[in-house]
């Protein structure tokens, strides 16, 4: 675990890569996503380029996670701040980290999909609109 910005001030630390138990995981997923069901996050992060992990004391507060297609592209997934800490930049400096981790481990293009109310939030992350295509599996 590399430990990428820390505020003393208000106890909140942003980490790359720490370890993280499912239940934490699942805690904070299930109050940022009403309809998320408990899940093993294992196989996940083992297939994750790298994850960026926000904790305020001992209390998982975010989590950005990336996955590469093995060469240039880089993909964020699962954007998640605690509904306690949002609309304070948390979510903003989890992407922007999570980017900078990815260009360090070789990526060259960062994609987003976003519903189109996250438009702004991911346009503040550094990200522009581009056309792109989604099925339902």
């Amino acid at each position: 675990m590399v430990i990428i910005d820390s505020s003393p001030a208000d106890d909140e630390v942003l980490a790359v890569r720490p370890a993280l138990t499912d239940a934490e995981l699942n805690e904070l997923f299930g109050v940022a996503w009403p309809a998320h069901s408990p899940t093993s996050f294992a196989p996940m992060l083992a297939r994750s380029l790298t994850w960026i992990a926000a904790r305020r004391g001992s209390r998982l507060v975010g989590f950005v996670n990336v996955v590469g297609d093995g060469g240039a592209h880089a993909f964020v997934l699962d954007t998640t701040v605690h509904p306690d800490e949002r609309r304070r930049g948390l979510g903003i400096r989890l992407v922007r980290a999570a980017a900078e981790e990815a260009k360090a481990r070789g990526a060259e293009w960062l994609h987003v999909d976003y519903e189109p109310h996250l438009e702004s939030f991911y346009g503040q992350c550094g990200f522009r609109p581009t056309a792109a295509g989604l099925m339902r599996l």
